[in-house]
């Protein structure tokens, strides 16, 4: 079923005010330090001042905020490239152990090589969340398009708890790290700066361009394999292709901030209800919900037991799996 809908272009433009409108309230809501909603916005056009309100937006918060933005769109369309690649509504890095591997990565350069930083960190990433995706792919066998999808999930179910239960090995082992690898795997945009952003959005802009470019290959894979390959796609090249975008979009999406959860499987499905099935109408859909998503569980996340902060990745996860249940039950009953 699709909900009644404008065009694309007027549902993008009232998802581009919505995700403006969460981005300007995350600037000055929530604060130690009370800042107004007009030196918020003052302090992003006045050059000339050096004042402690202009620090916090322009220092602080601004590169916060992108960051959240950047992270949502990428493990929105990472999202919506494995419910495309594999034909199941039950598909997302956090369902099928892309982001437990990808932490296991991200622990074990942690406790072992910490001087690596974020490019360390974002590479061993996507390494642990590519050899837990083909694991769970191989095992559901997910390389072949119509699996069984209940086989898919188990599967995932299975490396995400040996990825969780490694990483908390770790931990305990290397304790001089533990706190760093905890904050990490609760996904909290708490220390994002201007030095994430930068080393970030390079990745996070070829990600989302690939993503688009693969688009009208997914329309054709909803076909079936058989179909597709009659009207000329590589199913092998396209699924590689893919999943390399998925490893990428959400290796750097993890190594930026930790693990968020459940974008990637809540996001297409909110998409798909406004705009429909076309991956080139909803995937631009899917991305700015996904990034006003995560820019809003970022200024929940201080505002719920402020002055302290709740990371906003249980935010999203006590979102996220209530919806999980409701599609399992939908999908199997």
């Amino acid at each position: 079923m699709k909900l009644p809908s404008f065009t694309l272009a007027g549902q993008c433009l009232a998802l581009t005010s919505l995700m403006l409108l969460i981005s300007w309230l995350s600037l000055f809501t929530w604060s130690s330090i009370v800042i107004s909603p007009l030196d918020a916005l003052l302090a992003l056009y006045q050059f000339d001042q050096d004042s402690i309100a202009q620090h916090i937006v322009r220092d602080l918060r601004l590169p916060r905020v992108l960051v959240a933005l950047l992270v949502g769109a990428c493990l929105a369309a990472a999202g919506v490239i494995m419910q495309g690649l594999t034909l199941n509504p039950l598909a997302s890095p956090s369902v099928l152990g892309v982001n437990a591997g990808a932490a296991l990565g991200m622990a074990l350069v942690s406790t072992i090589t910490p001087w690596f930083g974020l490019l360390g960190t974002t590479v061993a990433a996507m390494i642990g969340g590519g050899l837990a995706w083909s694991l769970v792919m191989l095992l559901g066998s997910g390389w072949r398009t119509g699996n069984e999808q209940g086989r898919l999930v188990l599967a995932g179910v299975a490396i995400s708890a040996l990825c969780a239960a490694l990483t908390k090995a770790l931990v305990i082992i290397e304790e001089d790290q533990a706190s760093a690898v905890i904050t990490w795997l609760a996904g909290s945009l708490t220390d994002a700066r201007w030095q994430t952003f930068d080393a970030f959005w390079p990745v996070a802009v070829v990600g989302l361009l690939g993503a688009s470019l693969l688009s009208p290959s997914l329309n054709l894979l909803q076909l079936g394999d058989d179909n597709a390959r009659n009207l000329g796609v590589s199913i092998g090249f396209v699924k590689l292709i893919g999943s390399f975008l998925v490893l990428l979009l959400v290796g750097a999406s993890l190594g930026a901030v930790g693990s968020i959860s459940f974008i990637g499987l809540l996001v297409p499905h909110m998409a798909k209800l406004l705009i429909g099935q076309d991956h080139r109408r909803f995937l631009p859909i899917a991305t700015l919900l996904g990034a006003s998503l995560v820019a809003l569980a970022d200024t929940l996340s201080r505002a719920i037991i402020f002055p302290m902060e709740t990371p906003a990745g249980a935010i999203l996860a006590l979102i996220g799996a209530p919806f999980f249940i409701y599609l399992v039950r939908k999908k199997t009953l």
